[in-house]
This record gives C-alpha cells, sequence and structure tokens, in this order.
C-alpha cells in the first residue's frame, strides 16, 4: 500500500515563462487582462493583474485557474459536458470556483498536470488567446 503520493508542480521558472507570453499577448491585443498561475492543489504561484484590469476579472482569472487543474480539462469545454444533461446544467454550475466559459487550461509537462492558467479580462475567446499565447511561449501545447 502506497502510503504517500508524488505531485509534479511547475516551476517558477515555467511559470515565468507563462506568465510573460500571457502578457505579451493581452499588450498586443490591447486588452488588460487578469492572469492566474495555480498548482495541481489549485493555489496560486502568480498572478498578474495589468493596468486597467476589471475587479470583477481578479477572481474569474483565479477561478478558471482553479477549475482547468481541478479536473485537468480547458474551461470551455465544461459547457459541451454538461449542456445535454439537465440536472448537470442547471446544478454544477452553482459549484463555487467552477467556470464554464473560456480562458482556463490545464499545464501539463511531458503529459504530466503541472498546474492551471486563468485569463480574464476579455471576450472568453480573447481570455483564450492569451492563455493559449502563454502556453505557447512556454513551449507547451494546450
Amino acid at each position: 500500500m502506497a502510503k504517500t503520493l508524488t505531485m509534479q508542480v511547475m516551476s517558477n521558472e515555467l511559470a515565468d515563462a507563462l506568465m510573460q507570453g500571457a502578457v505579451a499577448k493581452a499588450q498586443e491585443m490591447a486588452v488588460p487582462m487578469c492572469i492566474a498561475l495555480c498548482d495541481p492543489s489549485g493555489t496560486l504561484i502568480q498572478f498578474r493583474r495589468m493596468d486597467h484590469a476589471a475587479l470583477l476579472s481578479v477572481q474569474i482569472a483565479q477561478d478558471k485557474a482553479f477549475t482547468a487543474v481541478s479536473f485537468g480539462m480547458a474551461t470551455h469545454e465544461w459547457h459541451d459536458f454538461i449542456k445535454d444533461d439537465a440536472p448537470l446544467l442547471h446544478g454544477i454550475v452553482h459549484t463555487p470556483r467552477l467556470v464554464v466559459f473560456g480562458g482556463g487550461y490545464p499545464v501539463k509537462v511531458d503529459g504530466q498536470l503541472v498546474g492551471g492558467i486563468g485569463v480574464s479580462g476579455g471576450h472568453y475567446s480573447h481570455d483564450m488567446e492569451v492563455a493559449r499565447a502563454g502556453l505557447a511561449a512556454a513551449g507547451l501545447s494546450v
């Protein structure tokens, strides 16, 4: 019987690369964003609220990162997962911190879940672009 588990966690170096790539894309788009990075337990590793980013986006970005790492799937995938299941559609969306629209992605290194990235500040499609740019800048795929 195993008595402990080993958890892989993104390094600060990886978090820096993710953040820099996401911020650069948001600046290119001229959309102020909030960007959150969390470890596999959902604990915040890094956070940036760009100048003029909406106050409401602070928590939404963190919740997107939390949602993505909680199930190892992108936040936008939740909609398709629940849309045809009435009990889930009307019930699970009331779960605290669960976000079911785009902008959150799991961060995986060599197939291992090491954290999550969440972006909020624009339309969710813009948030998704910024998060994907962060992943790409760090040499990771979606």
